[in-house]
């Protein structure tokens, strides 16, 4: 029997993050750096679709830098996060459950970076469907100046209470600098097989 083709590439990456920018410019400086390398290493961008913030400054890198850029977006949300045209498409969907599927069918691997309580929604649940045996794609947090120490904190507390039991663990990988993502993702994807980068439609269909 042949054994599944590993993935050996990452060739699109669905970035995680704010649709502001926060107080801190190193948050927006890291968006930008991370679109710059996606785009170098010819690695597209599958996003929120929106033109304004952490959204705004990663499509804009990815895009200036000849990268494939992708925004999904609610067509309630056209106007509230300022949908733009930063690349050569944006889909727009019916509703979030649908954006939600369409960005992980569409991505490798998945980077969180700083945001909002709707960038700590759409972590979670890629964690939630790791964890629950749903799919194995890499999931990354940036943390970026320990933006999410307070959450690696509260997993860890978690853990120690036995709400994350052994037999539910998953793995989240951290990035405290912006140039060790790719290294660390491309790691991460590179012993998987095709079907762990699957979620089947009858699953999706139920999530």
């Amino acid at each position: 029997m042949n054994r599944p083709e590993t993935i050996s590439k990452i060739t699109k990456i669905c970035v995680y993050c704010g649709s502001g920018a926060g107080t801190d410019p190193a948050f927006v400086e890291a968006a930008t750096a991370l679109g710059t390398a996606m785009a170098k290493a010819g690695i597209g961008l599958v996003y929120g679709g929106g033109d304004a913030g952490m959204m705004g400054a990663v499509a804009d890198a990815v895009h200036s830098n000849g990268g494939s850029v992708t925004g999904i977006i609610p067509q309630f949300l056209l106007n509230k996060e300022r949908a733009g045209f930063n690349g050569e498409g944006l889909i727009v969907t019916a509703d979030m459950h649908e954006r939600k599927r369409k960005m992980f069918e569409m991505a490798d691997a998945f980077v969180a970076m700083p945001g909002g309580v709707g960038t700590l929604e759409e972590l979670v649940e890629q964690l939630t469907w790791a964890q629950l045996g749903r799919h194995k794609k890499p999931i990354l947090i940036a943390n970026i100046k320990g933006f999410w120490q307070p959450l690696c904190a509260l997993l860890d507390h978690m853990k120690a209470l036995e709400f994350i039991r052994p037999g539910l663990e998953f793995e989240m990988l951290v990035a405290d600098r912006v140039e060790d993502i790719l290294p660390t993702l491309q790691k991460a994807v590179a012993a998987l097989s095709p079907a762990d980068r699957q979620l089947p439609s009858e699953v999706a269909d139920r999530l």
